[in-house]
């Protein structure tokens, strides 16, 4: 807070994660309501009404908030949260994080392919990196992510990868600084706290 109540240009909202019990941004988290049948549903947009329940982005506090009815705690009252929670999160993120990509590409802002990657990291021109998990090692040793924190995820399959260009299969694809890519970024995030701990 500045003087006078204003809020400074580096204010960030933080929620508090039910299973961690820590304070953080909301791009570390990921958000709940409870449906009309008393069901915890995720609120990837966080559009949804009701009351919040926040969880850390990463698949072993999920769990944990499910497996030990944490989120009855945070709605305060008796909810049901199933226990393919933490996949149905994963698959959720996955499905935003392709869709976004989609959009990155049709409006010019997003490349697939190790040529064209490479050209727009060697001309500085790329927000972030992206490789597909089940891409050659050796292969993806090839690039380097742009400098800065966010900027190289290989959270999504090649086939998922693969969805947002219209082909089979993607290994390689790059951003373009904008609106989109930061978006991209915030999603990937979250993606890949929830797939890094995932069996």
């Amino acid at each position: 807070m500045t003087r006078g109540g204003r809020k400074s240009e580096t204010d960030v909202p933080e929620r508090r994660c039910i299973a961690t019990g820590a304070t953080g941004p909301k791009a570390g988290l990921v958000r709940f309501v409870v449906g009309p049948d008393d069901h915890v549903v995720p609120d990837l947009a966080e559009k949804l009404p009701g009351r919040g329940i926040w969880v850390a982005a990463d698949c072993a506090a999920l769990e944990k908030a499910v497996s030990k009815g944490l989120f009855s705690r945070g709605a305060k009252r008796k909810v049901k949260a199933d226990a393919g929670l933490p996949q149905m999160v994963s698959d959720l993120l996955a499905q935003r994080v392709v869709e976004l990509l989609s959009l990155a590409r049709k409006a010019g802002q997003a490349r697939a392919g190790l040529e064209k990657v490479k050209a727009l990291l060697v001309a500085e021109e790329a927000a972030c990196l992206l490789q597909a998990a089940d891409g050659s090692a050796r292969e993806k040793t090839q690039l380097r992510p742009p400098k800065g924190e966010n900027t190289y995820f290989s959270d999504l399959t090649a086939a998922e990868l693969g969805l947002a260009f219209g082909r089979d299969r993607v290994i390689h694809a790059a951003l373009i600084s904008g609106g989109l890519a930061d978006r991209v970024r915030y999603e990937s995030t979250r993606l890949a706290g929830i797939r890094r701990n995932q069996d």
